[in-house]
């Protein structure tokens, strides 16, 4: 029987940022970084780390700005997610980190795209999950948000959803969902991500990812690209329930990849909330078939 992997629980100082972060498994092995999204944190990975951990030295980090990681207000840090990419950047060099796979999710997907998009030959494989790299994946929901980028005005900004609250943070796990799925979801998952968005100035900082994300999909086009050139293998993962990112974003993928593989459950947004012993088997073949 196979001995059961412990996750530790670490913090780095990362150029003046203190970053907390989990890992399993011993440095030897394959390593796969876990990038969150919005609002969550390294918590979201909790389940898959000891699965993941059998094969490969896992680290899953709170991005500056979310769980347990330093919360610095807009005028001291400069919320965008190329500075959040090099702030990983740092750590898996702190940590001798050279080549990895990488987890993408929600606003995990820029941060790791330009980590790839920088240094490509780093990256052993995507695993995408609600991680979005296409105009497919974009629907209607996104009507006022490419609108505010395209002229953030007061206006604009006043015609955007009211999400960067208590409710929107729950909305995040829960919206769209039927009642058994809802029932799966552990309620401290949400009321831990309100609790650190709560902190002074993190709404403004939270806000200023949401306005960069623009310059992520403006890169769009780099990002295919790199799909092109380097065909890194991937495992797409996808709840058909999602409200944020079509299930339609799925199919780009596979067209743009030669190499993929993707899954598609009855969930929502927060995959790993309702299916992570399902994934993280997947995951582990995935490192196992790419390392």
């Amino acid at each position: 029987m196979q001995a059961i992997q412990k996750v530790r629980h670490r913090q780095a100082d990362v150029n003046g940022l203190e970053v907390f972060f989990r890992e399993a498994g011993h440095s030897g092995r394959p390593t796969v970084l876990l990038l969150h999204g919005f609002p969550s944190s390294s918590h979201t990975f909790r389940e898959v780390m000891p699965t993941l951990a059998e094969v490969a030295y896992v680290v899953a980090p709170d991005l500056p700005g979310f769980g347990m990681s330093s919360s610095p207000t807009v005028d001291k840090y400069d919320y965008t997610f190329e500075n959040l990419s090099r702030a990983i950047e740092s750590l898996l060099d702190q940590l001798g980190v050279e080549r990895f796979f990488v987890y993408l999710h929600d606003f995990g997907a820029p941060v790791g795209y330009h980590l790839a998009t920088r240094a490509p030959n780093r990256i052993r494989g995507l695993i995408v999950q609600s991680g979005n790299a296409h105009e497919d994946g974009l629907g209607e929901q996104w009507d006022s948000a490419k609108a505010y980028w395209a002229d953030p005005t007061d206006d604009k900004r006043a015609e955007l959803p009211d999400w960067l609250n208590f409710a929107g943070t729950r909305d995040q796990y829960l919206a769209g969902l039927p009642e058994y799925l809802r029932t799966l979801h552990p309620p401290e998952s949400w009321h831990l991500d309100w609790e650190r968005m709560s902190r002074p100035g993190n709404i403004d900082a939270q806000f200023a990812l949401f306005s960069d994300y623009g310059s992520h999909v403006a890169r769009f086009d780099e990002i295919a690209e790199y799909h092109r050139a380097h065909q890194p293998p991937a495992l797409v993962l996808w709840g058909r329930r999602d409200p944020y990112f079509d299930v339609d974003e799925v199919l780009a993928y596979h067209r743009a990849l030669e190499r993929m593989d993707a899954h598609i459950y009855d969930s929502g947004h927060f995959l790993l909330e309702t299916h992570a012993a399902e994934c993280a088997k997947l995951m582990r073949a995935f490192v196992l078939d790419n390392a």
